[in-house]
């Protein structure tokens, strides 16, 4: 029996735990600590991702570095496609392709290896959470610039307070998250 997105978003809610003040005063951080040691949960959380994505057509699977790789990995096994590690400037030890972008407060420059998308691929971008969209339309942004084109998004969790969703709709693909706050 399939379990319903209801029941798998109510066990995904209950089992993030609230770290009030974390990183800083006055942040509520989101932790899927938790999520995490729950065996059961995450392989029902990977066949949820992969029910909801079924549709986009995707080949590669770009994760962000690095809770993007705690289910993207899994997903891009379950689907039967190449993930793409996708990670912060200086960290990939091959030939690499970078993506410059801004953050609230200073710049950030992510990269992967030049030869890991290839042209016309539908590639699914994955993190753990979206919270402004400023990362993940970057890696939009360096997937494009291989020639791919992006089939969707997806988060364990969304934080719609901060309306990262908006960021994304210039790619005019779909954004799947499993909560959201």
């Amino acid at each position: 029996m399939v379990e319903s997105t209801s029941l798998i978003t109510e066990r995904l809610a209950s089992a993030i735990r609230d770290v009030p003040d974390f990183p800083k005063p006055g942040i509520l951080f989101k932790d899927i600590t938790p999520v995490l040691e729950d065996p059961v949960l995450c392989a029902d959380l990977i066949e949820e991702f992969a029910q909801r994505c079924a549709g986009m057509g995707i080949q590669a699977i770009a994760g962000v570095e690095s809770r993007g790789f705690l289910f993207g990995v899994p997903l891009a096994i379950r689907l039967g496609v190449p993930f793409i590690t996708v990670r912060k400037k200086g960290k990939l030890p091959y030939k690499t392709v970078s993506y410059s972008y801004d953050l609230e407060y200073g710049s950030a420059e992510i990269e992967m290896h030049q030869d890991s998308v290839k042209p016309g691929w539908k590639v699914l971008i994955h993190d753990d959470l979206l919270a402004t969209g400023g990362t993940a339309a970057a890696t939009a942004e360096l997937v494009k610039s291989q020639g791919a084109e992006i089939a969707g998004f997806a988060f364990l969790v969304e934080l719609a307070f901060l309306d990262g969703r908006k960021k994304l709709e210039q790619y005019k693909a779909e954004v799947v998250d499993l909560v959201s706050f």
